[in-house]
């Protein structure tokens, strides 16, 4: 008799569990806990992320304005204002990034931990049900007529156990799957908090942007007491110190130091077989190694050992090997901040296997060949090559804009993480563009 009563509380109680609700939004036993708390920040920090990212574009149309108007110190203010406050800003998006992260990877894991306590619980419940199934699969009619005053009534309960236990099982299976699915979205959250936190190196950059900008408005305000005519009379003796223009030099791992002039005849060159505006090729050379200063300090056997690394590896020793250089001793850039291999090569810091892509190209256009990155004529060519298939060639400040940021960043050019770099080419590329205006006006003198 007990059997049979025991057999009953656990029918009571799997039919409970087979009816459980499962929450929607969280996915997990709806008798979890509330996440309204969870959700209320998650949503303020979205709100904010919205605020500053707006006012980030708002600060970068303003930049961009300005830099149309006449010069001016009031201009000059202006820009390096606006540029200070965006630079401020793009830190605190970073950070409220990272936070949210965070909170969302807290909550999939809290997720996790309830949906393994339910699947084990529900296990227990199917498992305990079976063994009193299988107990008490042969009960006199006596008995049956001892606890039921209605037999069919109790037979057809014990007609719905075959249908229970298959609700039981289709449970199981619903809190596996929402556990399976937690654990990837957990896995997926913690890829981008990863990125965020090696991005944060960018707010180290972003602050010595902030700290330079300070700097030269301070300085620009000293120099100039405040009033216009003063800013006008150094903007005179800029304009008229060509020299200075003529005089920067950029040097190249492995190759001598090339005057200003030879840099730009690479671009011009580059512009002929391209038409990538050369201020604008100088300027992303700049960005990726300061016009060849930087060529990377890494070396192949360690910043490409990654198993990801594999096709970068072999297309990195299939470039040396064609050009007869050691691999060992040829400088390529270490991992990257923002999770890719390293390996970058010479002055355009192009990953082996793109150049692979355009070395032919570059021999067709340069006559070396083989080409080879770490040579600035056909590292110029490679990027404006590069830069055109891209949408460079528009000559606009979106085009351009947009192809600097799939020449770092490819199909994830859109990131807003990513966008500081962008920003910085057509920053540098505008001043390479009033130089090169000068040198010309100059020339035609």
């Amino acid at each position: 008799m007990s059997n049979l009563i025991n057999l009953i509380s656990v029918f009571s109680l799997a039919v409970s569990f087979a009816n459980a609700q499962i929450d929607p939004v969280r996915g997990i036993a709806s008798n979890g806990v509330d996440p309204a708390l969870v959700n209320s920040r998650r949503t303020e920090l979205e709100a904010q992320l919205r605020e500053y990212e707006a006012q980030i574009d708002q600060y970068q149309n303003l930049i961009r304005g300005k830099q149309a108007e006449a010069n001016s110190l009031k201009r000059e203010i202006d820009i390096l204002n606006a540029e200070i406050s965006k630079a401020k800003l793009e830190i605190k998006t970073r950070t409220l990034n990272i936070q949210k992260l965070i909170g969302d990877i807290n909550q999939k894991s809290k997720n996790i931990e309830e949906l393994a306590a339910e699947i084990n619980a529900s296990r227990q419940s199917l498992t305990e049900f079976l063994r009193k199934v299988r107990q008490n699969d042969n009960f006199s009619a006596l008995e049956l007529a001892l606890i039921y005053d209605n037999a069919s009534e109790f037979f057809g309960e014990l007609q719905s156990i075959d249908n229970l236990q298959v609700s039981l099982q289709q449970a199981l299976a619903k809190f596996s799957n929402l556990k399976i699915e937690e654990e990837k979205a957990r896995d997926e959250l913690e890829e981008q908090r990863g990125e965020e936190l090696e991005l944060r190196a960018l707010q180290e950059l972003q602050k010595k942007v902030l700290e330079k900008n300070e700097k030269e408005k301070q300085k620009l305000l000293k120099d100039t007491k405040g009033k216009e005519s003063e800013y006008q009379k150094i903007l005179k003796d800029k304009q008229k110190n060509a020299a200075s223009i003529r005089s920067q030099l950029f040097l190249l791992v492995g190759s001598p130091s090339i005057p200003f002039e030879k840099a730009l005849e690479y671009a011009n060159l580059a512009e002929k077989a391209t038409g990538v505006r050369p201020a604008f090729l100088l300027g992303l050379i700049t960005e990726e190694s300061n016009l060849g200063q930087n060529v990377g300090k890494g070396n192949w056997k360690i910043d490409l050992s990654h198993a990801r690394c594999a096709k970068q590896r072999e297309a990195f020793l299939q470039i040396t090997s064609e050009l007869g250089l050691d691999p060992d001793l040829t400088p390529v850039s270490k991992k990257s901040w923002y999770g890719y291999c390293g390996g970058a090569m010479g002055p355009a810091q192009f990953i082996p296997t793109t150049w692979q892509l355009y070395k032919d190209a570059v021999a067709r256009r340069t006559g070396n060949n083989p080409s080879s990155p770490w040579n600035p004529k056909d590292a110029f060519m490679a990027a404006a090559l590069l830069l055109k298939d891209n949408g460079a060639r528009a000559g606009n400040y979106d085009a351009e804009w947009t192809a600097a940021m799939k020449y770092l960043a490819g199909s994830n050019w859109k990131k807003k993480a990513y966008r500081f770099y962008g920003d910085d080419v057509m920053a540098i590329a505008k001043k390479y563009q009033e130089q090169i205006d000068l040198l010309q006006g100059l020339a035609q003198r």
